[in-house]
Parts: structure tokens; C-alpha cells; sequence
């Protein structure tokens, strides 16, 4: 996959979390803070591998606030020798919120509420799940990583059209100047936060969007012209490897 060469002039490169215990269990995660499965650490430690044979030199890092996210950076960075780089941890780069799912087996879920149902919520662009109730300790408000975020900001479920409204602000005003500035950023966030910037990249439609699939642990690198064009783009990589990847994500639903 990739577009016309024009010469390494900014270079982004985006990266999935590992495998996380819930991603293994096939349950809806969203803000939950959960950690990375021993697979999840192990394809972390091959992401940085992949970066550093392609020559990836990074300057600066952002990353989401939860978990998963921070150690696979972490992971990731020991693996190139650049475990010293400034990294930048941000709410807005966090997973879909899934309200009222969050926690659930993804089966099961689909077994309650019919498998359409559930597909509506996981696959539409713009239909949220049902929401959590302010009082229910799931919602962010309780959470004192966000105890500086004003409550009304905080989600209660989210669709990927709402990602994309709380996310991209955050690439123009952090991650754009850090381009500017650094040339070479490198982003660890999950599998929506991602497919939000992906879209916004890539120019992908509402409705093509939804069909995208991101894999855990592969390296997605773009190289952009000084005005943020699109140059070049490409998972690193085995090609089948990458497949394998992608095809697991499709099969957990959601």
C-alpha cells in the first residue's frame, strides 16, 4: 500500500496498542483501563523491532492515558534505544468510549441485543452505544486522570463520528506543530482514536470508514509534504503478517 514518493520531508508514524487482556477475552474496552495480554507486550517489543529496522528515529511521543497505550510506547521505545524520547499523554487520544458496554463479552452482547443491534452501535459511524449513567464508576468523572478535563467534555458512550470531534483538534493543535517543528512524530493510541486520524489522512467517507480495520502492534508510517499532504503510506512489515493481523482484528468484532 503507499502513494507517490516525494522524499522524506515529515514523517508520522502511527501504532496500535498490543493486544490488551480484554482485545484476548473479545470484550468491548473503550476507557476501561486495561493492560496489555503477554502477546500484547510481546507484539509492543516487535513494533519497535520493525521501527528501528526501517530506520524510524522518532523525536517526540504522544500517547493516550491509558495503559495499554503508555506501555506499548514504552515497550516499544526500549526496543529502539529511545526510551529518553519526551512523550505526550493526552485524553483525547484515548479509545471509543462504549458506554453501557464496556466490560461485555462481545458475543454475548450480540446474544442480547441481537446481532444487528449490536452492529449498529460497533459499525456506525454516527450511532452511539447507550450511555453510562453519571453516578455508575465506569464514567470518566470518577477517574482522577481526568479530574482537570471539565465534566461536561468527559464522554458517556461515543460513536466514531464523536472520535473524530475530539480528536483531530488534538492533532492540530499538539501534533501538527510537533511535525512542524520535530519532523518525526510517532502516536500510540488505540483502534477508533486512530481510525479517526486515519480518516482524516487518508480521506476516507463516513461510510467507507466504518469498514476499516487496524491491527494491534504494526507500524503504520506516513511520509507528508510540509503542507501535511499525503505522500507516501505503508504498515511495516511482512505483507502476510500484516493480513493475519488486520483479519484478527475483523474477526473480534468491534
Amino acid at each position: 500500500m503507499g502513494r507517490r514518493s516525494i522524499g522524506l520531508v515529515l514523517e508520522l508514524t502511527l501504532l496500535r496498542h498490543g493486544e490488551s487482556a480484554w482485545n484476548a477475552e473479545n470484550r468491548f474496552t473503550g476507557w476501561t483501563d486495561v493492560d496489555l495480554s503477554t502477546e500484547g507486550e510481546e507484539e509492543a517489543r516487535r513494533a519497535g523491532q520493525l521501527m528501528r529496522e526501517a530506520g524510524i528515529e522518532p523525536t517526540v511521543v504522544h500517547t493516550s492515558v491509558l495503559t495499554r497505550a503508555v506501555r506499548t510506547a514504552n515497550l516499544a521505545l526500549d526496543e529502539m534505544g529511545l526510551a529518553w524520547l519526551p512523550v505526550r499523554r493526552h485524553w483525547r487520544l484515548n479509545e471509543r468510549h462504549y458506554g453501557a458496554l464496556q466490560g461485555l463479552n462481545k458475543l454475548e452482547t450480540a446474544q442480547r441485543y441481537g446481532s444487528e443491534q449490536v452492529k449498529e452501535w460497533r459499525r456506525s459511524y454516527a450511532v452511539p452505544p447507550p450511555p453510562l449513567e453519571p453516578s455508575d464508576e465506569r464514567h470518566p468523572v470518577h477517574d482522577p486522570r481526568y479530574r482537570e478535563v471539565l465534566p461536561e467534555a468527559l464522554p458517556a458512550t461515543e460513536c466514531l463520528k464523536d472520535v473524530v470531534g475530539r480528536m483531530l483538534p488534538y492533532y492540530e493543535d499538539a501534533i501538527v506543530p510537533d511535525l512542524i517543528r520535530l519532523r518525526s512524530v510517532l502516536v500510540v493510541a488505540h483502534g477508533n482514536s486512530l481510525r479517526a486520524l486515519v480518516k482524516h489522512l487518508d480521506a476516507i467517507s463516513d461510510s467507507d470508514v466504518v469498514e476499516l480495520n487496524i491491527p494491534t502492534g504494526v507500524p503504520r508510517r506516513y511520509v507528508l509534504g510540509d503542507d501535511l499532504s499525503v505522500g507516501e503510506v505503508a504498515y511495516l512489515g511482512d505483507r502476510a503478517d500484516i493480513e493475519r493481523a488486520t483479519e484478527s482484528v475483523a474477526r473480534q468484532a468491534g
